[in-house]
């Protein structure tokens, strides 16, 4: 029996040493390269184009990762594209979590078994519509005077511990390696940014091949413009580029820059817009179906290789405290029903007319199109105020104040998205007539507070001073909301949020601040002990910025469902029931997104209560109780404004800069 015994023992060693060699071997056998002469890829010997198209892992729920994957794969694709946010990688400096929703790694295993393989835009630049263009706002902290994006020193330095962190979690996921990945892009639309430093690229193309090796397929991205390419590509990365649609689209033209400094290799668009982003005040945009499927037949007819880079299916979707990285302005507040997928992983007509053109050009895979999610109307849920911005600084701030001479940055502070507020207690003389309170330097909305009645509104684009008649010992509060750094362009550099400047008042600099960073994450309704007082300070219009409280009970399993805002002001919307979860901003009358989506992972079934916790800013519906409520309901709603005579609805100018989430 022992010998027998033995015997299977040496048999199962012996078959795995034999699938562990088969597998190396394949593993060495896996080529991925670029064939100039040729003018394409070449994939284990064999000429290859790709049809790609972009998802961001951090946009969509952990839970719905393979939903869709396999949506994309569906679709005809043989490959994603996706971007790695240092920020969301390294919050706070030195600190990394690549863990749960942030588990790239995890994502690319999952891509590389529904059957897809990957492009990977590194940067440490990213752009994609999101906080920062990628970078963590804590570098402002080290020196918010460094160049970004340049061989600055500070800013390099920081540039190599990271990328020193990032790449070598890349390196075994290479296809030469076994894994799925094809290529890694550094930087991104650099041809675009004003300081045109070709030490900069051409430091991160020599970081990355010494990490990834000498046969990793580096490359870079960049517009379709002559001028783009001048500053854009550097030596030894291969360059490609990126271009809208156009009713009178022309692949020979639009690839031409890009040919002039790659006479030879493959054509590839690494940004192919089915659509384009939203920006708050603006109606949603749209891109005409047959004139995008179109384009892309002719694309595909011309040979090139293309990322469809609005693919996403969760843009709207957000993982960060505070402001949950919705953006400054050009904010997206959603790509939804004009994309290939909704935010809810919902295919549309856009998705099949793209299947419907790549399958002329390669065979479909043998599956059905998974179905979209069920979404379920929950119906309305009674809200009640809970507690004004004051009531609730000790739960918010469980720290204290910071206490200054002078407003601080919210960066200075480490409080690097969200809300800050300011307090200052008034010395002196009392003024016998009104004087010109200057909040020149808010970055980027402000809402000033008297002994907690609200003021007005201050706004960066809008209006930065107020005549009051202020009292001795008065308390001015200044509750500021960074809405995500800028993302794109030259103004990455003066990126600080909060109070950047002095306030005076009647020409006079006021002194002796205490300064509140505040999470409202930490606002959880089981551990307050009740109401603080009856309802908030109320002026005109506007009320104290304040947290009101419903409780949705779900019967069943929960589905994704959607939040109608259309009755309320400005604010943030978090759900609370096994784990608190920051849904995302509101600003229905401003538009053009009204319904937030609320996907089911955020949702428990009954016993378990969901809290519905919204933190308005500016106006409740609540004269009435009949009329604090909001709406659960099965349907989104992206492009409208709701007419409501008790709000005036901003006429300013919103700018179009691209203005990352």
């Amino acid at each position: 029996m022992a010998a027998v015994k033995w015997k299977w023992i040496f048999l199962t060693v012996y078959f795995l040493y034999i699938l562990y060699i088969s597998q190396l071997t394949q593993a060495q056998n896996k080529t991925f390269e670029i064939d100039y002469l040729g003018n394409t890829f070449v994939k284990d010997g064999k000429r290859f184009r790709y049809v790609s198209g972009s998802i961001h892992y951090m946009r969509v729920p952990k839970e719905y990762w393979r939903d869709r994957l396999e949506k994309m794969y569906a679709a005809g694709l043989d490959t994603i594209q996706f971007y790695i946010p240092w920020n969301y990688h390294e919050p706070e400096k030195g600190q990394y979590d690549f863990e749960g929703q942030r588990d790239f790694v995890q994502f690319i295993k999952l891509a590389q078994e529904v059957g897809l393989l990957v492009l990977i835009r590194a940067g440490p630049y990213i752009c994609g519509e999101w906080d920062f263009g990628g970078f963590p706002a804590w570098l402002l902290k080290e020196n918010p005077k460094m160049v970004l994006r340049t061989m600055d020193p500070t800013y390099i330095k920081y540039v190599d511990i990271w990328m020193d962190k990032l790449l070598p979690m890349l390196t075994p996921l290479l296809y030469e390696n076994g894994g799925p990945v094809l290529m890694v892009q550094i930087e991104n639309e650099y041809g675009s940014y004003y300081a045109c430093d070709h030490d900069y690229m051409a430091h991160l193309f020599l970081k990355a091949r010494q990490i990834l090796g000498p046969r990793a397929v580096i490359y870079t991205t960049d517009g379709d413009l002559q001028s783009n390419f001048e500053c854009g590509p550097t030596p030894g990365a291969y360059a490609t580029t990126d271009f809208r649609v156009t009713i009178f689209f022309n692949p020979q033209k639009s690839f031409q820059p890009q040919r002039d400094y790659e006479p030879f290799g493959p054509l590839v668009n690494s940004e192919f817009y089915p659509g384009w982003l939203d920006h708050w005040g603006y109606p949603h945009s749209t891109l005409n179906l047959d004139v995008f499927s179109r384009a892309l037949d002719k694309l595909l007819d011309y040979g090139a290789n293309v990322n469809m880079y609005m693919f996403e299916g969760g843009t709207n979707f957000g993982f960060w405290n505070g402001a949950n990285y919705k953006p400054f302005q050009a904010v997206p507040t959603s790509y939804d029903y004009d994309a290939p997928m909704s935010e809810s992983g919902d295919i549309t007509d856009k998705y099949l007319a793209i299947r419907q053109v790549i399958s002329k050009y390669k065979q479909l895979p043998d599956m059905a199109i998974p179905p979209n999610t069920t979404k379920t109307a929950y119906g309305k849920v009674d809200l009640s105020f809970m507690a004004t911005i004051q009531d609730a600084l000790t739960t918010l701030c469980p720290n204290g104040p910071i206490k200054s001479e002078y407003p601080l940055s919210m960066e200075a502070i480490s409080q690097y998205q969200g809300f800050v507020l300011y307090r200052h207690t008034l010395l002196g003389d009392t003024p016998s007539e009104p004087k010109t309170l200057d909040l020149s330097g808010v970055r980027d909305r402000a809402y000033l507070m008297i002994n907690q009645v609200p003021q007005g509104v201050f706004d960066r684009n809008g209006q930065m001073t107020m005549n009051l008649t202020l009292k001795v010992n008065e308390t001015i509060d200044i509750l500021v909301e960074n809405m995500g750094h800028i993302g794109f362009g030259s103004e990455i550099n003066n990126n600080t949020k909060g109070l950047i400047k002095n306030v005076t008042f009647g020409g006079s600099m006021l002194t002796g601040w205490q300064i509140y960073p505040l999470t409202v994450e930490n606002f959880k309704p089981t551990s307050l002990s009740g109401i603080y007082r009856d309802k908030p300070f109320t002026n005109g219009n506007l009320t104290t910025p304040s947290f009101y409280v419903g409780k949705l009970h779900v019967p069943t399993t929960p589905t994704d469902t959607y939040l109608d805002m259309s009755n309320w002001g400005k604010g943030q919307h978090l759900i609370m029931s096994s784990s608190m979860n920051n849904v995302g901003r509101y600003w229905p009358y401003v538009g053009p997104q009204v319904r937030l989506f609320v996907p089911k992972p955020f949702l428990s079934p009954s016993p378990v209560i969901n809290y519905v916790i919204l933190f308005e800013l500016e106006r409740a519906p609540c004269e009435s109780p009949d009329k604090c409520t909001v709406e659960f309901v099965d349907k989104p709603l992206i492009n409208a404004t709701p007419h409501k005579p008790n709000f005036q609805r901003e006429t300013r100018t919103f700018s179009r800069t691209r203005i990352s989430v």
